[in-house]
This record gives C-alpha cells, structure tokens and sequence, in this order.
C-alpha cells in the first residue's frame, strides 16, 4: 500500500510494503517562509539569483516521475536549511558558513545571520525530516531486510566558489557513496544504468545521504549518491530543461530502480 505525507515544505511518498528503493531529492525546492526572510543580509533579487545557481533544479521531478519505489522530495530551500548537512562539528562545509542553516552564499559571501529565536524552528525541521526519513527506512527494513537510498542531486559546470574539493574533473555524473553503505556490485549497476554517460567516482563530491541512526552502523542500508552536472539535462543560463536530456535520465533512473528492486 502506497501512503502519502505531504506538507507545505515537503512530500513523502511510503512505497516500503512492495519496495527496498527509497529516492530522495533533498536540494530540488526554493522556498524560503516569510517570516524567516527577514535574517538575509542580501537583497530578493541576490537570494533568487543564489538559488538558481545552488538549487538542485528538477531533481525533484525526476524523482516523482519513477515507480515502484518510495521517496522524499524536499521542497524547502537549502538556503533555508539544509537536511543533508551533519547537524555538529563534524560537518566539514562549516567552515565555509554551509552547515544545516546557510550563513554564506556560493562565492564565500555573507548571505544570512541567523538569530536565536530562528534557529530553533529551523534545527526542528531539520529534526522532523531526519525522523520521518529514517521512519521510512526501518520500514523498508523491516519489510525487505534491506533498503537502498538513491540521493539524486546535480552541479553546475564551472567550479564555484564554496566548493572544497574541486579543481578536478566534473563528469557528466559524479557517482558518491562510501564502502559501507555501498557494494562493488550495486556501484556496477549504476554504472551500467547511465552508461550513456561518463562517470567519475567522488569527486567533486562524495559520499551519500544516509540517516544518522543507520550510518557506518547498520550494512542493511545501502545509499549512492547521483551528481547530474546540468548541462546534461538542463541550460543552466535560463534554469530549463533539455526536453531529450531529462527524457534519457528519467529512463535511467527507472531502470535502475527496476533492477534493484
């Protein structure tokens, strides 16, 4: 049985009685609420032009288009929070104002100061939203005995600022995940889903999305992380979609899921 969860900042789709595939696009929204507008030191038009130029665009929409499979689709801006980001000091992009609440924009500038009485609301989002997903994967879990994260996101072509590892190549699709939560095998059917592109291995981004209760701790899970570089589906100049381009990974992602599920 199929249920839903939807909110004004987010849309769950629970899959997990007939599937181990759980697709998430936590960068894909844009919307900032009102009474939090007021802690951005940049002007509307300074926020929207950031926006368009950090947001996962469409990510959410080749999520919503697969089935047979469950998902989370974010629908808040990372701006605003960001619910993949570790929630301590472990989070390595602190250091460049880009832990869960954005302090600094994409070319190091100051973008936010966020006060006292916002962070609380703030940090219970990122709560909630950490509970909820990892509500949905124990359900998978307990259904199927494993469940895998496909954590869709894409990147611009030119190097930006903020980012910490870049310098090196930016492939058509950056593939991340770690050992743990990832096996050689299911790294290989990704592969062989998106052979239509070139592919490279974490970098310039790695890692995957895995809830904290369940990370490096539970290799029932397993979680990849898929980096669209734009161009391949979208004009990044005009923010829209390449008709051919989102068509041709849409069908791979479905193919993917097929094969893993």
């Amino acid at each position: 049985m199929t249920t839903h969860t939807e909110t004004a900042l987010f849309r769950l789709i629970d899959n997990s009685a007939t599937s181990p595939v759980i697709l998430h696009a936590p960068h894909g929204g844009r919307a900032i609420p009102a009474e939090y507008l007021h802690s951005y030191v940049i002007s509307p038009a300074e926020l929207e032009a950031e926006k368009d130029v950090m947001t996962d665009h469409f990510t959410d929409e080749l999520v919503g288009a697969v089935t047979d499979a469950s998902s989370v689709m974010n629908g808040l801006s990372r701006f605003a929070v960001d619910v993949e980001r570790f929630p301590d000091d472990t989070e390595e992009m602190n250091a460049v104002g880009m832990g869960v609440l954005y302090t600094h924009g994409s070319r190091g500038q100051e973008i936010r100061r966020v006060s006292a009485d916002d962070e609380k609301p703030l940090m219970n989002y990122f709560a909630a939203y950490s509970a909820r997903f990892t509500e949905l994967v124990d359900a998978t879990l307990a259904v199927h005995g494993r469940a895998v994260i496909f954590d869709l996101h894409s990147y611009p072509g030119a190097e930006l600022s903020y980012e910490l590892h870049g310098g090196g190549y930016r492939a058509p699709l950056c593939v991340g995940s770690e050992p743990f939560h990832a096996s050689v095998d299911l790294l290989a059917t990704v592969d062989g889903c998106f052979s239509h592109l070139d592919t490279h291995a974490n970098a310039p981004f790695a890692g995957s999305y895995v809830p904290l209760k369940h990370y490096r701790s539970d290799a029932r899970l397993s979680s990849v992380m898929l980096e669209i570089r734009r161009d391949v589906y979208m004009d990044e100049a005009t923010v829209t979609r390449k008709p051919d381009g989102f068509a041709s990974l849409q069908e791979s992602l479905q193919r993917l899921v097929d094969l893993v599920r």
